[in-house]
């Protein structure tokens, strides 16, 4: 992993957050789970990673990969209904979709829905807070 330190960004930490929101929300629009699985999984990843870089970009801190976003919402102390430490399941599954062909079952796809249904908006509000503290 490469962490390169600059200029603590606010205004693109915001750009990120705002757009994780619609890569939240565009997960949920699509309803054929068999075709579409794939596609929700990538949706639904990538809006907690996108949160967790909209964190690191308010510091100032630019990474070379999806462990140091994630491990910067592990970080975050949010009371949510199912535990945070299974987006990193999440991002294994996404990675087997991108890098091995993997096609998730209509059940994982169905418990990260429902995973994400129960942390995102907590996570979403908790970092929204740490960009507001930052101005």
């Amino acid at each position: 992993m490469t962490t390169r330190y600059k200029r603590p960004d606010l205004k693109n930490a915001q750009s990120i957050l705002d757009g994780s929101k619609r890569e939240f929300d565009s997960a949920f629009l699509l309803k054929d789970m068999d075709l579409f699985g794939s596609t929700i999984v990538r949706n639904i990843y990538e809006s907690f990673r996108m949160l967790g870089d909209s964190i690191l970009v308010s510091q100032g801190i630019s990474s070379s990969d999806h462990l140091a976003p994630i491990n910067e919402l592990l970080k975050l102390k949010v009371n949510t209904k199912r535990p945070i430490a299974l987006i990193d399941s999440l991002r294994i599954l996404r990675h087997n979709i991108n890098y091995y062909g993997y096609n998730p079952r209509v059940e994982e796809v169905e418990d990260f829905m429902n995973f994400a249904q129960g942390c995102y908006k907590d996570l979403f509000l908790e970092v929204k807070r740490i960009l507001e503290k930052t101005n």
